[in-house]
């Protein structure tokens, strides 16, 4: 090996992505776009760009000298920089048996390529790989993430960090049927219009009646203001706690993080002084889900998951279950916490209505917590802390330090069923943002399949078992190809003008296949008045769905397969929408290409 002993004064670190174009090109991974990012491709090489590297990894095949002999990798590495120009140096043998070779210093990117070239080039080469800088993956900076066992931890945490390298909730919004919502600066960002549905004043102490504020002012009582033996209590702020669970703010270096910290929170506000009305909740639902309302605007931002960490005495009725089953049938998921009475989840509502995801809590060993309901009806466990063996085995999420009204944000650990069903919501949030054509069915069967054995025990059924985050993501995700996304919101005006989303798609060789597949995500109060065509780059277009008088149902939320072998792949894709009939009107929520 020769010396330089100037070499590490003038190193300068060779980025990844200098040297990956020749040896990873063609290889593509998925991204679904954020708003802000959209139509953006991920490769291996930009995904590098920012990992620093220095070195070659070289494999030799089996009968080549080098593949034994340090001297020989080393007069082999010399040979080559000194055809490519470069002062390359071999460094050591690896447990593989491979060599690593030493760039040098002040290479330019034509540089590095020549000397790949050089290696590539050899018929004794097996394989030639950059020596990257790897940096521990999914561990966020926010300060308090490290209390958060629930996310991480390998006992009896949700396996969450794995899962965030294939989604992280972009494009889905999650309605939080709760308190409402008290401003809060890791979770604010995240957070889209929503409603206050809260129809008695006396429950709503807001002052009014129902409005588009959703804001929680506190639902302090005092002292039997609920009923003979209440007692008293300060302001929950409850809904906010959820929503930090959910989608807090992440990689912000302040605060916790959100299991699907890419997704956006619609805060629906149904219970204030002493509860909510079933009345409330079942308008919140219909809404949150893109039904319609008497007397409340249309929503622009349909939930593809609803969130009820609520409940009370009592089997489902016919009404909520009502509601809920529209919900379903328009494509919205619904998770419900099992309720927290050390009781069979069947005596309790919406614990006990059908097509929902009903969830029980799990401490830190991974046991059913002590308060968690149970029973058959329990489909699926997830943390929701056991105070009781200590403050830190709590969750841990956003809060505020007001006794009655707001005060001043803050961070605190609750116990709950209201906090295991986030976890869950969360999760499905993640698992829609994967893959946008997943049904409600769907979502529920991938989770309990892929859930893992309670760590603990479970007296009285707790479903499946606990979920686990990265196994059920990586099953449901979209495999093969790339996908471009676009999930900005279009409006669809009523017996109005086609509107179209686009997609600019980059980085493509020749034509797209014959089974281009295009996702479609569309919220529509009567979906036979839409007619739908993708427009290639070249202006073909390509009918996905036809108007149609007798389709009266709600929502279009599916995937179709085109034949575009004849258009050329790269180019900006358009979806084109247009309402050819009166008084029903809906919104694109967002569509993707999947080459």
């Amino acid at each position: 090996m020769r010396p330089s002993p100037s070499r590490d004064a003038r190193r300068k670190l060779l980025s990844v992505a200098a040297i990956s174009a020749a040896l990873l090109a063609g290889m593509t991974t998925t991204v679904a776009a954020h708003p802000a990012t959209e139509n953006v491709q991920v490769t291996p090489a930009a995904q590098a760009a920012a990992a620093p590297a220095e070195r070659l990894i070289v494999g030799y095949k089996s009968g080549a000298p080098e593949a034994k002999s340090n001297k020989a990798a080393d007069a082999d590495a010399r040979a080559k920089g000194d055809k490519a120009g470069e002062d390359l140096d071999f460094q050591r043998r690896l447990g593989t048996g491979a060599a690593l070779v030493d760039l040098g210093a002040e290479l330019k990117k034509a540089d590095v390529a020549d000397v790949i070239a050089q290696y590539q080039a050899d018929p004794q080469v097996a394989y030639v790989v950059p020596d990257r800088l790897n940096k521990p993956q999914a561990d966020p900076n926010d300060t308090e993430y490290g209390k958060q066992w629930d996310l991480f931890e390998s006992t009896a945490g949700m396996r969450v960090p794995g899962a965030w390298s294939t989604s992280t909730g972009s494009g889905v919004t999650v309605a939080v049927i709760d308190t409402g919502y008290v401003a809060h600066s890791d979770v604010a960002a995240n957070i889209v219009g929503g409603y206050d549905f809260i129809s008695d004043t006396a429950v709503s102490v807001d002052g009014d009646g129902r409005d588009s504020n959703p804001a929680d002012p506190g639902d302090w009582y005092a002292t039997d203001e609920c009923g003979a033996g209440t007692g008293s209590s300060d302001s929950s702020w409850h809904g906010t706690h959820v929503a930090g669970t959910i989608a807090a703010v992440t990689n912000n270096n302040k605060g916790v993080a959100g299991i699907a910290y890419n997704a956006k929170i619609s805060p629906l506000r149904v219970l204030g002084k002493c509860g909510g009305y079933d009345s409330d909740i079942i308008d919140a639902i219909t809404w949150a889900s893109g039904g319609s309302v008497s007397g409340v605007p249309a929503n622009t931002n349909v939930a593809k998951v609803i969130n009820m960490s609520l409940g009370g005495s009592g089997a489902c009725t016919s009404a909520t279950q009502s509601a809920i089953n529209a919900a379903v049938n328009r494509g919205t998921t619904v998770v419900v916490a099992a309720g927290n009475d050390n009781d069979n989840a069947s005596k309790y509502s919406p614990a006990s209505c059908s097509n929902v995801i009903t969830v029980a809590a799990t401490g830190r060993t991974g046991s059913r917590a002590s308060y968690s309901n149970y029973g058959s009806i329990v489909d699926i466990a997830a943390p929701g802390g056991e105070m009781s063996t200590g403050t830190a085995n709590g969750i841990l999420s956003t809060l505020n330090s007001g006794t009655k009204t707001p005060s001043s944000e803050s961070y605190a650990y609750y116990q709950g069923t209201s906090m295991a069903t986030p976890h869950i919501v969360g999760l499905v949030a993640l698992m829609k943002s994967a893959n946008l054509s997943l049904t409600p069915a769907q979502i529920e069967s991938a989770i309990k399949t892929n859930a893992r054995a309670l760590p603990g025990t479970c007296s009285g059924g707790c479903g499946a078992g606990l979920a686990d985050a990265t196994k059920t993501v990586q099953a449901v995700a979209s495999s093969g190809g790339t996908t471009f996304s676009n999930t900005t919101a279009l409006s669809i005006p009523d017996a109005g003008s086609a509107v179209e989303s686009s997609i600019a798609v980059s980085g493509r060789s020749g034509n797209a296949p014959s089974t281009l597949k295009v996702g479609v995500d569309i919220t529509h109060s009567y979906r036979g008045d839409l007619v739908i065509d993708l427009v290639a780059p070249d202006g073909s277009t390509y009918r996905l769905k036809s108007s149609s008088t007798s389709d009266s149902a709600d929502n279009v939320n599916t995937t179709y397969t085109v034949d575009a072998s004849s258009e050329a792949a790269n180019g900006t894709w358009k979806l084109r929408i247009q309402d050819v009939a009166a008084q029903d009107t809906g919104t694109l929520n967002s569509w993707k290409l999947t080459f």
